[in-house]
């Protein structure tokens, strides 16, 4: 199975997007998460050639995160949304959750500790790829100032688990992919920390 990755596009979607099987976004597909930025994204998304779409929310993407406090149920022909939720493609058990530690006065905002780890705990055992926003503590998440933005609770699930891939984005300087253990982790943020289009989509084989 041929999986590409990208995250934080921001609503720049003049990106050229690699041949696979599954596309996945990370979240951020905005800039302020109206529902004009939400409908050109899915229309854009909708539009590529993979036989399976994948997506999450990010602390942008305002219009998912009202969805979710309204109880409206969100779902897009093609498409795959996971909001600490899962799905499963051939085999391969997928889950996606939009959210991270409190950052400002942005979307999907939970505090470190026992509120976050609520989310975390929701996350199966036996998953192959994991998709967040946020990435785990100091795995992929040094920021411009030289701090490390990630979430350790979340680290500490993903050491549990073990997932096969565990991609992400948010932080858009910390672009690229390491391995730790069983699990390589995947910042696939294409914009740059001064939203420059400069990263390309990653593409792994699983």
């Amino acid at each position: 199975m041929k999986i590409v990755l990208i995250s934080d596009t921001h609503g720049n979607h003049n990106i050229r997007i690699p041949e696979g099987d599954v596309l996945i976004h990370a979240g951020d597909v905005s800039s302020r998460g109206r529902k004009t930025e939400i409908d050109a994204f899915i229309k854009w998304f909708q539009s590529q050639p993979h036989k399976h779409k994948i997506f999450i929310a990010g602390n942008h993407d305002f219009y998912f995160e009202e969805a979710t406090q309204n109880n409206i149920k969100i779902n897009y022909p093609n498409l795959m949304y996971l909001n600490d939720s899962g799905c499963e493609i051939d085999g391969i058990k997928f889950w996606g959750s939009p959210i991270q530690p409190t950052f400002f006065n942005w979307a999907f905002n939970r505090n470190r500790g026992n509120e976050i780890k609520k989310h975390w705990d929701l996350i199966p055992n036996n998953t192959d790829i994991l998709i967040t926003h946020g990435p785990p503590h100091k795995i992929l998440d040094l920021t411009k100032n030289e701090e490390y933005a990630g979430c350790e609770e979340l680290k500490k699930k993903v050491l549990e688990i073990q997932p096969k891939l565990h991609v992400f984005g948010h932080i858009h300087e910390a672009y690229g992919k390491t391995t730790r253990n069983n699990t390589l982790f995947v910042n696939a943020s294409l914009l740059d920390e001064r939203y420059q289009n400069v990263n390309t989509p990653i593409e792994i084989e699983l």
